[in-house]
């Protein structure tokens, strides 16, 4: 089991090591603009909650990649899995767990 999670954890960190610099500021740009339509432009909570860095310490990278990906369902949340990669995705949410926004 533990070599499974090892597994995984590196399949993550080696996806989010797969976007480019030039992919990474469109992503950045997409959190301001498509994220901060929903969660605030400072990332402060608005229709969608508070994402910034301190709010989602308790996070591991996976769920909020899981979140990401699958939107919430109930929730003006969408899944953006149809539209990122996962490589994407899980650099989305190691941005969000290691940018602040005051």
């Amino acid at each position: 089991m533990r070599s499974l999670v090892l597994l995984l954890l590196s399949v993550c960190a080696s996806s989010a090591a797969e976007v480019t610099p030039p992919r990474a500021a469109e992503l950045e740009n997409m959190v301001l603009q498509d994220c901060g339509s929903c969660h605030g432009l400072m990332r402060k909570g608005g229709l969608g909650p508070d994402i910034r860095a301190k709010t989602l310490a308790d996070y591991e990278p996976q769920g909020l990649a899981s979140i990401i990906k699958n939107g919430i369902d109930g929730t003006p949340m969408p899944p953006w899995g149809p539209l990122l990669s996962d490589a994407d995705i899980n650099w989305i949410a190691e941005y969000l767990l290691k940018e602040t926004t005051e």
